[in-house]
């Protein structure tokens, strides 16, 4: 038997959101509550920015030191603003990527301020072909510098870059990174959107992931790993759902990801459109709930 669940991570994309939604069901923002409520430390894991992802929480009624897990780990902040945790990736190794990855698809480089030039990328035409949605919500952050490298001076370090493209140049894009010296220092997690032919290439500080970010948040709070959970359904979520004690995968999640979860021993929520983290939430929270008073009547009877 599982201990009690004392922090869950819950992937953004495709896990807490709908398909064709940027708004959380109240269903699912309840639930959210109602743990929170419960005691349990509920964060969300993400590989969006911290300005792409408080606003669509903000309005829940949820704790303001909620922590967000931002950037595919590279940030933690809570839902307030206040940082936890932060990685860089050096403008040393991100001129290389550059370079590198520049033949792949759109590039982009995030740093950790607010306004215009938090995303940084040197061909708006070509973005928006690819990630067109993306540029729309993104455009008052985004600056346009050519050649890119000149963004990337020493001393003014991203958290993160990335690289978005058809699904067949980013898996030639990842072997093209794994082939070269940058290994080294960057680290790569992918995201895929098969429907749309749209694949994304996180590129991060070496070691880092929502599965290091998760170990270092539940450290911070003093949480065992069997203590935690955690909830995704895509490839950006393997690491966490592997360190956490009790890894959940969606239902949507790709026909691969499924068949890992059986080997792992993952277990499967219902679809993001059927409001899925909301059945496993409303299921732990009644069940921690039913063995504490349990176990609260059985001290009673003993005394």
């Amino acid at each position: 038997m599982h201990p009690p669940v004392r922090l869950i991570a819950i992937d953004m994309d495709g896990t807490l959101l709908p398909t064709f939604s940027q708004q959380v069901s109240q269903r699912n923002a309840q639930a959210l509550k109602s743990a929170q409520e419960a005691g349990i430390i509920v964060a969300i894991a993400t590989g969006r920015r911290q300005a792409y992802t408080a606003p669509i929480l903000e309005g829940l009624g949820l704790r303001a030191d909620m922590p967000l897990i931002t950037s595919n780990g590279a940030v933690t902040r809570t839902l307030a603003g206040d940082r936890l945790d932060r990685q860089h990736l050096r403008a040393e190794v991100a001129r290389g990527l550059c370079g590198l990855l520049r033949p792949f698809g759109s590039v982009v480089f995030t740093f950790d301020q607010d306004g215009i030039g938090e995303l940084v990328l040197e061909d708006m035409e070509q973005a928006h072909g690819r990630i067109a949605l993306w540029v729309e919500a993104n455009r008052k952050s985004i600056d346009v510098v050519k050649p890119l490298e000149n963004a990337l001076v020493d001393g003014r370090d991203p958290i993160q870059g990335m690289v978005a493209g058809g699904l067949s140049k980013m898996r030639q894009a990842e072997k093209a990174l794994q082939a070269s010296t940058l290994r080294e220092a960057c680290g790569c997690i992918r995201t895929e959107y098969p429907g749309r032919d749209l694949a994304i290439l996180d590129l991060l500080p070496i070691g880092v992931s929502k599965g290091w970010a998760l170990q270092r948040l539940a450290e911070r709070f003093g949480i065992d790993r069997k203590e935690t959970m955690a909830m995704g359904d895509n490839w950006n979520d393997v690491d966490m759902l592997e360190w956490a004690g009790q890894g959940v995968l969606m239902g949507n999640a790709a026909s691969d990801l499924k068949t890992m979860a059986k080997v792992r021993g993952w277990k499967q929520a219902p679809v993001n459109d059927e409001d899925g983290v909301a059945v496993v939430l409303e299921r732990l929270t009644a069940r921690q709930q039913g063995e504490r008073v349990e176990t609260a009547s059985a001290q009673e009877t003993k005394i």
